[in-house]
């Protein structure tokens, strides 16, 4: 699983950072493409990425302030011209569906491959593909969600050195053992295959959170995931303005992070008014509560 950050600005595009995008790469079997949030110039910076409009098959949009959705109509109309461009489920909030119909309509862009637009609701659960996706309602101006991806746990590996010393070569066997079940061998031994499985391997998990001041359903979403993805609009010493903007800090994303128990912390959606100097201030302050704390830059592609 991969995760690519397209923009990891905050309201305002910068120099060095466009408005929020991240693509993620679900499976390392398949070059298709999840795409969370899609801010305006989101499909230059696809371009400039290793990756391809034509591969993104799902879009979930966390919120419906501009710098999060601005970029979607001209990316879902840019992907018309790719001529294997398949169809595209794009989810979100009440009301992404009366936006994207109006802006295609008055546009007159037409697509060329099916568009389905899912509202979502807090609580609900998506299962989508072999993944099942949680969303909840955070706290911000406007409702804005938080997407959990949880992976199926795989099965353990099979002790094959531990077969082999047993005399049982590579065959229709290993499969009937990888199972479980249990082998009446030509001999007349009987071998469980339970003794030869390891236990099984769990799945990744990947929580990216919409803007949000800190709260408990953050917490709540993210217990346990391998990456957290949080907003980090303002300095640890601006916590009155970020409040007053529903937005957080660097030191409450990290408190959600620490809370939670996950992995690693990545931050995002970094106010405008911060230039490259000020950001290893800024991931101090984070680690100063989470040591597992980075912070993302355009373009930063972060395996899981």
């Amino acid at each position: 699983m991969l995760l690519h950050f397209l923009g990891t600005g905050a309201g305002l595009p910068s120099l060095k950072r466009n408005v929020s995008s991240i693509a993620v790469q679900v499976s390392e079997l398949k070059p298709d493409l999840w795409l969370f949030d899609c801010g305006e110039g989101t499909q230059q910076q696809v371009l400039n990425s290793p990756f391809s409009l034509h591969r993104i098959e799902r879009i979930f949009i966390t919120h419906l302030h501009g710098d999060h959705i601005f970029g979607l109509p001209g990316l879902l109309a840019s992907r018309s011209f790719a001529s294997d461009a398949g169809e595209i489920t794009v989810y979100g909030p009440s009301g992404l569906a009366d936006y994207l119909g109006s802006a295609l309509r008055i546009s007159g862009t037409h697509l060329s491959y099916p568009l389905f637009v899912q509202e979502t609701e807090p609580g609900e659960e998506l299962e989508i593909d072999s993944f099942r996706v949680k969303v909840a309602l955070l706290d911000h101006g406007l409702t804005s969600f938080g997407y959990r991806l949880e992976e199926p746990d795989k099965p353990g590996k099979l002790d094959v050195e531990k077969l082999q010393k047993l005399g049982i070569e590579p065959g229709p066997l290993y499969a009937k053992i990888k199972q479980g079940e249990k082998i009446v061998l030509d001999d007349g031994r009987t071998l469980d295959g339970t003794n030869f499985v390891d236990p099984p391997r769990q799945g990744r998990c990947l929580v990216i959170l919409g803007d949000t001041r800190y709260c408990e359903a953050s917490v709540e979403l993210a217990c346990g995931a391998d990456i957290l993805v949080h907003e980090a609009t303002f300095d640890a010493g601006l916590s009155d303005k970020a409040y007053a903007a529903y937005h957080s800090t660097t030191i409450q994303a990290a408190q959600v992070a620490k809370e939670a128990k996950v992995g690693r912390l990545l931050l995002t959606h970094v106010g405008s008014r911060y230039k490259p100097e000020s950001y290893p201030e800024l991931l101090t302050e984070a680690r100063s509560i989470f040591p597992n704390s980075y912070l993302a830059e355009d373009h930063l592609t972060w395996a899981i």
